[in-house]
């Protein structure tokens, strides 16, 4: 969840602070993690409903894309483990500002950035796939074409909106690196000339020179007391 003011740690505020969901909803790595997250529920949906069609020529079901099965539990795959994925990370933003340990965030940037930057080449490969493998499809006459083309769309849409998010946290990731947002403890250094730990090490005395009062003598006027 990003900050845009405050001090922060890996682009969220500091522990201690309450949950906005209102602000949250509107992030905009959130806007763009639900439309992923719809998009790989579009991709595995088409091809596990409408994906699988008899030929005329043989009664098992086969993928729309060029009869190539292999294309279509790929892109399965990919739409499940990414549908799977937004949720977790949808969890993982919204719980980031409890963490009260920068290198929890850290750790949490970094599989955010790992997994997007993986998935928007994977969502990359697909898209290329199931392309190649449509324009090799000749007959579509039994084939639901629109839902073998929404499934190609939203393969190229689902590039974009990975991109985004690995943009996002790589963004925070350098946040997080080059600015020191968490104040930290730094114990002194030891004072290794005195016998003392530095806890318990005795202050210094300094005594004080004593100097005596003296006093203005005055000579005898010649005034001798009575003898009784």
């Amino acid at each position: 969840m990003e900050e845009t003011g405050g001090a922060t740690a890996y682009g969220a505020s500091l522990a201690g602070g309450g949950f906005d969901f209102y602000k949250f909803v509107r992030q905009p790595q959130t806007i763009v993690r639900v439309l992923s997250w719809i998009f790989s529920m579009v991709v595995f949906a088409c091809i596990t409903t409408e994906g699988y069609v008899n030929t005329a020529h043989s009664a098992e079901a086969k993928c729309v894309f060029n009869q190539n099965d292999s294309a279509c539990h790929y892109a399965v795959g990919i739409g499940v483990i990414a549908f799977l994925a937004c949720v977790a990370f949808l969890v993982l933003d919204a719980y980031l500002p409890f963490m009260s340990n920068a290198q929890e965030r850290k750790y949490a940037v970094m599989a955010d950035l790992g997994f997007s930057g993986v998935w928007t080449f994977l969502w990359f490969v697909c898209f290329c796939l199931l392309a190649s493998q449509w324009a090799r499809t000749h007959d579509i006459s039994s084939i639901p074409e629109d839902a073998a083309r929404a499934t190609v769309a939203f393969s190229f849409f689902s590039i974009a909106t990975w991109g985004i998010l690995t943009y996002y946290a790589l963004g925070r990731f350098r946040r997080g690196v080059n600015e020191v947002s968490i104040p930290t403890y730094t114990e002194p250094p030891p004072d290794h000339h005195t016998p003392y730990p530095p806890t318990y090490a005795p202050t210094s005395y300094n005594p004080t020179t004593y100097t005596p009062t003296t006093y203005t003598t005055y000579p005898n006027d010649g005034y001798q007391p009575p003898n009784y």
